[in-house]
């Protein structure tokens, strides 16, 4: 059975999203502090976290630095923050989706299963991708250009992956955005992909001013253009 780890304050939304997960077939821990939260996360394992960013002792995106610190777990925040640097924030520090609310609770509970079985899909595949000098190793969550270490957020890795996954395949930015994160238009849209791209390029290509790898197909989307 599904463990799910939840962080939230709100006691009227714990009881009502505790009801709606368990009747899903899910066991669900609960942590309504930051503090309660470090030690319940010492002592158990879990398959799936929900993080609340505002908490009366402190933040949720410090909680999701500390948890990647050891683990590769998917996290989902829940918060009522918006703004799109506060999600950028949250994908860069290893978020793997970003749920604003209000929110529907079929379309939340439709999130955390399509991420729950995304990590049973991506924990099934190859120890090890390469292609373009550039090799990811998936146990160790390590990327390598020419046998250096390259420093990467968790979401410029997740697209990365993404794209070594798809070689000489166009990817439309509605295909990324739905793989990777699950979030709505309003929120990460294809100028925020946009600058995941060019961030991402400076990193891995020669001269990201005339990118090889990750290639730009006009009006169609991006493709990472295997050369070898």
């Amino acid at each position: 059975m599904k463990r799910i780890f939840f962080v939230e304050d709100d006691l009227s939304l714990i009881n009502g999203l505790s009801f709606a997960i368990q009747k899903q077939g899910y066991e669900i821990e609960i942590a309504r502090t930051s503090l309660e939260a470090e030690k319940l996360w010492r002592d158990g394992v879990y398959d799936l976290v929900i993080l609340d960013v505002s908490l009366p002792d402190g933040s949720g995106y410090d909680l999701c630095q500390k948890i990647r610190q050891t683990s590769r777990v998917p996290i989902i925040f829940l918060t009522a923050a918006d703004e799109e640097t506060d999600i950028i924030m949250g994908l860069d520090l290893g978020g793997d989706d970003y749920i604003t609310k209000p929110f529907k609770l079929a379309v939340f509970l439709s999130r955390v299963n399509a991420l729950l079985r995304r990590s049973e899909n991506f924990s099934q595949g190859d120890a090890e991708l390469r292609a373009n000098d550039i090799t990811m190793r998936l146990l160790k969550h390590e990327v390598y250009k020419s046998g250096v270490l390259v420093d990467l957020t968790a979401s410029e890795y997740k697209l990365l992956r993404l794209f070594m996954e798809h070689p000489n395949q166009v990817l439309s930015p509605e295909q990324i955005l739905g793989r990777l994160w699950d979030c709505e238009e309003n929120y990460i849209d294809s100028s925020t992909l946009t600058v995941y791209i060019r961030r991402l390029r400076t990193k891995i290509e020669d001269d990201p001013g005339r990118p090889q790898k990750i290639v730009t197909v006009r009006r169609s989307g991006y493709k990472w253009n295997v050369v070898e």
